[in-house]
């Protein structure tokens, strides 16, 4: 079965190109290919309220290229879904619009909340051995929003979308209120449902858990992030682009990311983050097997 999903961020535009494996007791998610695009929307979104000519420019011969690799790769279905940068646009509107007439896709603008929701499909507790706590927290940052949701193995405990990202942050747009919000939000949920330990995933974070001292498919420390946060920190822009190999696109927007991770983790008294590398577009993955498990399997 194969699907395949394209995540419209504020810092980048993804196609996800994946199979799902079904013979065995449990699905298999299985990675073909993914492609990004950096067009950072955030920057026109959230400083201008609108998305300029040129970036609608790029988006759109982005699409058309997705769409032409989707139809070589031949899924049984796919979703285009874009998130905080898209919502705030005041032409967003017009550019879907401009999308579908141009490569077909029909582009989602979803809510926090359904951004939230499509994260938790993942259900990325089931990959994860780390003695069955209650409960996890799970943070995925964007480059204009941050998604918390709170949940068990059953159920979802609780979720908030914040309008806090890395791009926010860097363009001076998240007040104190906002942060205070969040804060206050992270200490009641945490202090209700007293999750074991935290989930992060976004770019941001995988970058940094590459960067840590930690094995694959160990837990971050909460002192190992703040370790690396502030290693990162200690070098300029151009260094960490040409001493330390991050893209620039990523080389300024880590350190606000890793700060809202640290934050997080902090604020609900939580000493470690596993970082298992799945995001928005693998949840569309999962999305689409719920809606097609019954035909195939």
């Amino acid at each position: 079965m194969k699907f395949a999903a394209i995540d419209v961020g504020s810092n980048a535009v993804r196609l996800l190109l994946s199979r799902v494996d079904t013979e065995g007791i449990e699905p298999v998610y299985e990675t073909i290919s993914q492609i990004r695009m950096p067009i950072r929307l955030g920057n026109d979104a959230f400083v201008h309220g609108h998305i300029s000519d040129e970036k609608v420019r790029q988006l759109v011969k982005t699409m058309i290229a997705f769409r032409y690799l989707m139809d070589a790769y031949e899924p049984i279905d796919f979703m285009a879904c874009a998130t905080s940068a898209m919502r705030e646009a005041k032409n967003s509107n017009s550019i879907v619009r401009k999308i579908k007439e141009e490569s077909g896709i029909d582009l989602n603008v979803i809510s926090g909340r359904k951004e939230a929701k499509i994260i938790y499909s993942n259900r990325i507790e089931k990959i994860i051995a780390d003695g069955d706590p209650s409960s996890y927290l799970h943070v995925d940052v964007g480059g204009g929003s941050t998604e918390i949701i709170v949940f068990n193995r059953d159920r979802v405990l609780a979720y908030r979308s914040f309008n806090i990202g890395a791009i926010r942050m860097l363009e001076g747009f998240v007040t104190k209120d906002e942060w205070k919000g969040m804060k206050k939000w992270v200490r009641s949920v945490t202090g209700e449902y007293r999750p074991g330990s935290a989930i992060g995933s976004g770019g941001n974070i995988n970058k940094v858990f590459v960067m840590s001292n930690m094995k694959e498919g160990t837990p971050l420390p909460y002192e190992e992030l703040r370790r690396v946060y502030k290693f990162l920190k200690g070098h300029t822009f151009e260094q960490r682009i040409t001493k330390l190999g991050l893209r620039p696109d990523r080389a300024d927007v880590i350190i606000p990311a890793s700060k809202i991770y640290f934050s997080v983790m902090k604020w609900g008294h939580i000493d470690r983050m596993h970082v298992p590398r799945l995001g928005l577009a693998d949840g569309i993955i999962h999305v689409l097997y719920q809606k097609h498990k019954t035909m195939y399997v």
